[in-house]
């Protein structure tokens, strides 16, 4: 439970804050209403970002302690006021040409037109999120040095694809062209600009965490962790956004208010964050050795159906679906595999009774 003391409290802080701006607008009952709409919200945030959490912790538990720390402090910051908030007005910026106040007024005060806008950028949000999780989702598939694979034949041919250079570019941009060419003429050329985007900041990202990693002799090794948890830390943040991008526009389908879709997601992502590291200390992903794969194939699952929506509109709860279907088989195949092996549940470090003092 101490892994989420800081979302309850979060959430108590939230939940009243959508309860005194809806009362501010019309009294007790809008309070409630508003207070209500905030926790759906939140539900379907942690409920849609199960696969989001268990790719962080594998992410996670290569960070130092400091650093897993400010993932849940500084970074919970990050996701809430600036992908959340303060990236869509940022991207509405970008479409329309309007200055930055005049559109966060606009939210405030028009959340009818800013919604419009918002969802007329969704080809530039779709192909940028979903190439930037399609190279996540590429980048476990072609790993080469992976020696335990779910699917089997499947899992271990692509691996060996892993071999060639940067198959994992290619492939998402041969992808990514072949996407574009179902869009509109006017809306090629915005999908392929974005689509490059997310690969070249996927790339830019993961080449410079592995540059940290790969310290020349002599190096302190706490100041080479230091950095690498830096880089994993700023790819958390990248790949929370990326999640959060159709996240963000699905939740005007339920209120266009978006002082409570910002309060709402904030509640959802950091019990999301708050998971992640519950996952971590427990040691979860060693407990389930297929939830790793599940989670990715999720993530590849999500990346198709945000290029896909480019072109055609797929539910929010789709991607859902899917996801907890991948998630659900990676466990039960989790626990046949160990039932199977004869392994036993690995208890967290932090519980295992200690060894009785000698005389």
């Amino acid at each position: 439970m101490k892994h989420f003391r800081a979302s309850f409290i979060v959430s108590i802080i939230c939940f009243s804050a959508a309860f005194y701006w809806g009362y501010l607008d019309g009294g007790t009952a809008a309070g409630s209403t508003s207070a209500m709409i905030a926790l759906i919200l939140s539900i379907l945030e942690v409920s849609l970002s199960f696969d989001n959490a268990v790719v962080n912790a594998s992410v996670l538990k290569r960070m130092d302690e400091r650093w897993q720390r400010y993932f849940l402090t500084w970074g919970i910051l990050i996701a809430v006021f600036g992908m959340r908030l303060v990236f869509p007005i940022a991207i509405v910026q970008f479409a329309t040409g309007i200055d930055f106040l005049s559109v966060t007024e606009m939210a405030l005060n028009e959340p009818e037109t800013y919604a419009q806008h918002l969802t007329n950028s969704h080809i530039q949000i779709a192909a940028f999120g979903g190439m930037f999780l399609l190279m996540v989702f590429f980048g476990f598939l072609f790993d080469p040095e992976r020696e335990l694979v779910w699917l089997g034949y499947f899992e271990r041919k692509f691996s060996s694809f892993g071999k060639l250079e940067s198959i994992e570019v290619i492939c998402s941009l041969l992808i990514l062209l072949g996407m574009q060419h179902f869009l509109e003429p006017a809306d090629r050329l915005t999908a392929l600009y974005s689509g490059i985007s997310g690969v070249v900041l996927f790339v830019i990202v993961d080449s410079l965490a592995a540059l940290f990693e790969d310290q020349e002799e002599g190096e302190e090794i706490s100041k080479a962790i230091k950095r690498g948890s830096i880089m994993s830390f700023i790819y958390l943040e990248i790949l929370d956004a990326s999640f959060s991008f159709d996240g963000v526009i699905g939740a005007f389908a339920i209120t266009q208010d978006v002082v409570i879709i910002m309060l709402g997601l904030a509640v959802g992502a950091m019990f999301v964050r708050s998971l992640t590291v519950y996952l971590v200390h427990q040691g979860t992903l060693e407990q389930y050795v297929f939830l790793e794969h599940g989670a990715h194939y999720a993530i590849g699952a999500l990346a198709a159906i945000m290029l896909v929506g480019m072109r055609h509109e797929v539910p929010e709860v789709v991607a859902g679906l899917v996801g907890a279907v991948f998630i659900g088989l990676s466990i039960l195949s989790s626990v046949l595999y160990r039932r199977k092996h004869a392994i036993a549940v690995r208890t967290p470090y932090f519980k295992r009774p200690k060894p009785p003092e000698s005389d």
